[in-house]
């Protein structure tokens, strides 16, 4: 298998400092930013919550500001780059998208913005370890 260049690698991004360094690396490891696919998984919002009650906030404008908070923090960097914003379990998405898309590689860090941590690995990380089908490249502090 030849590590470099990658013509489909997935990152997952939850604008964490640790998931944009991750961006950053992938974009080193392809040719083309186009060869980028970024997901962000929106997690389900609970009935009760009130932009869901008052009807303020859909899945539509969640994707949507998540898209240019991208533009905004990664802008020409990622030019081209594909954003995935699906709704689910992130681990699980994850993998998903990369399978659907016959990804390479994942490349990814090993906590990210929730600070909750296993033994080595961030729960989401360890679940994309454990279930995806292709090489994941988990970045350490």
């Amino acid at each position: 298998m030849a590590w470099l260049p990658k013509k489909t690698v997935v990152v997952p991004v939850d604008f964490s400092d640790r998931s944009m360094a991750a961006v950053h690396e992938a974009l080193q490891m392809v040719d083309d930013p186009k060869a980028l696919h970024l997901v962000h998984v929106l997690l389900v919002m609970h009935p009760a919550d009130p932009g869901i009650i008052f009807e303020t906030v859909d899945v539509k404008t969640r994707q949507q500001r998540v898209r240019a908070l991208l533009q905004e923090k990664l802008g020409e960097a990622i030019g081209g780059a594909t954003i995935h914003t699906p709704l689910g379990s992130p681990g699980a998405e994850i993998v998903r998208i990369a399978e659907e898309i016959g990804a390479e590689l994942i490349v990814m860090p090993s906590h990210g913005r929730t600070g909750l941590s296993r033994i080595a690995l961030g729960s989401v990380a360890e679940r994309v370890v454990r279930l995806s089908h292709c090489p994941v490249l988990v970045l350490r502090r």
